[in-house]
């Protein structure tokens, strides 16, 4: 595609008013998620009088650990990291395990530091065996379909958000139809800005489309209220009378815990964590291969998979020594820069530097956190799309009327959108990283027979 600015764009070039614009886009692009970890960990790890994660605090690792990111990958690779879905469960046995919510906290930053190392010695066995082995154990037909699936896994994401107050069934209410209201007036200004509109307005469509959407949602609020109508009240703002002004670091409270460890806990953090990292890792190598593709760079050569995966790794555990979650790479990000055509790293410097301030503000993150569901739902319809198609891209140079590519890219697409998740003890393996895996094999299996004519009949499917 071609790029609005290159990885490479200086300052200078974008335009310091601007840089500041495309960098809060990028922050609006991965906030919702960023936050939604410790907020998911609050809500199933109930602490006595206090949440267990500050939601600032995890903003503030996000943007430390993409700061680190920056720096292993020499400032060559345009991704954000963001708090990390996949180790939920992890992070919920940190909690469920400890003798203390003190030793809970210390378990977070424990599982960080395994996870990390577990990108670490991957990285080590990149810079010595070269990537070879995986472009040939991963080739197009296995990454496209995969990436393809973290878009489409997400939908379901985007469209319930943009169903807000739609109840089972499917049965309209007046908050479900003002919800969908506002979520296709998102879209629709996404859409109209990203294609009809010139210069800076097009490159940031999901500001406009968010601006948009807040204020429409805005209007209905006000209308509830002086209705005393709450099924049209879509924004709730009761967030300002107590608002957390400075972020509740990890760290802080995990050194009380040394006293109270236990050889059997750390055990529990390493069965926890080290395996999700592995998954992790897959999709990690999926999103590099989707930016690779996007900005025209292969990035796992040039700075290379061995740094983008120290950056990622370190990065993660210098993010939840301050916010508690380990980070990974964000998809959000990366739809991000496929749809504003923005793929200079300077923005995501900007962005992380942004986020680290930002935490620090409680008025500015409180007001970010009453951006109504249904309007990021509106924007993540065409974010998680862009995900999806860029994958599906990939294949398209893909001989799809040999059997052996069929089969391959059949699996991955079946498995992984009908959600084939497993799980064994505490470690779920995602429905993504399920998908990469069983396609790895097929593709394995199939190529062990040279194509012959009745690889290319689609009848014999």
């Amino acid at each position: 595609m071609k790029l609005a600015y290159n990885v490479d764009a200086k300052p200078r070039d974008i335009g310091y008013g601007k840089l500041v614009l495309f960098a809060l886009q990028q922050m609006l692009a991965i906030l919702a998620a960023t936050i939604a970890v410790p907020t998911v960990v609050n809500n199933t790890c109930k602490l006595v009088g206090e949440a267990a994660m500050s939601q600032s605090a995890a903003l503030f690792g996000a943007g430390v650990g993409t700061l680190v990111y920056l720096l292993f990958t020499r400032f060559r690779s345009p991704v954000f990291l963001g708090s990390s879905f996949a180790f939920l469960g992890s992070m919920f046995a940190a909690f469920g395990g400890a003798a203390s919510m003190y030793v809970g906290y210390l378990g977070l930053l424990m599982g960080a530091a395994f996870a990390g190392l577990v990108y670490v010695i991957i990285a080590l066995a990149v810079k010595f065996a070269g990537v070879n082995w995986i472009n040939k154990l991963m080739p197009a037909v296995v990454i496209g379909p995969t990436v393809a699936i973290i878009g489409l896994s997400l939908a379901g994401n985007a469209v319930g958000d943009a169903l807000t107050g739609i109840k089972a069934g499917n049965v309209m209410t007046l908050t479900g139809a003002l919800s969908l209201i506002c979520a296709l007036v998102t879209l629709g200004t996404v859409i109209v800005c990203s294609v009809y509109a010139k210069k800076t307005i097009k490159t940031i469509p999901f500001i406009m489309g968010i601006l948009a959407g807040y204020v429409l949602a805005t209007i209905f609020t006000l209308i509830g209220k002086g209705a005393e109508n709450t099924a049209m009240q879509l924004i709730d703002w009761s967030g300002f009378k107590s608002m957390q002004w400075v972020p509740d670091f990890t760290f802080l409270k995990a050194f009380k815990g040394f006293k109270d460890l236990t050889p059997a806990y750390v055990g529990t953090i390493a069965v926890a964590y080290v395996p999700v990292a592995f998954v992790v890792f897959a999709e990690h190598l999926a999103d590099h291969k989707n930016i690779s593709y996007i900005i025209e760079k292969d990035l796992t050569a040039d700075p290379g998979l061995s740094r983008t995966l120290l950056g990622d790794g370190v990065g993660s555990m210098a993010g939840a020594f301050f916010g508690g979650c380990p980070n990974t790479t964000y998809g959000e990000s990366i739809g991000c820069v496929a749809i504003s055509g923005n793929a200079s790293v300077v923005t995501i410097l900007c962005t992380s530097i942004l986020a680290i301030v930002a935490a620090f503000v409680a008025p500015f993150v409180t007001f970010l956190a009453t951006i109504p569901a249904c309007v990021m739902g509106g924007v993540c319809i065409a974010l998680y799309g862009f995900i999806a198609v860029s994958g599906l891209k990939m294949i398209q140079k893909t001989d799809l009327e040999d059997n052996r590519n069929l089969f391959v890219v059949a699996t991955i697409l079946i498995t992984g959108i009908g959600g084939m998740s497993l799980t064994f003890g505490k470690v779920t393996l995602t429905a993504i990283a399920v998908a990469l895996i069983l396609g790895i094999l097929v593709n394995l299996i199939v190529r062990c027979k040279k194509p012959t004519k009745n690889n290319h009949q689609r009848g014999n499917l």
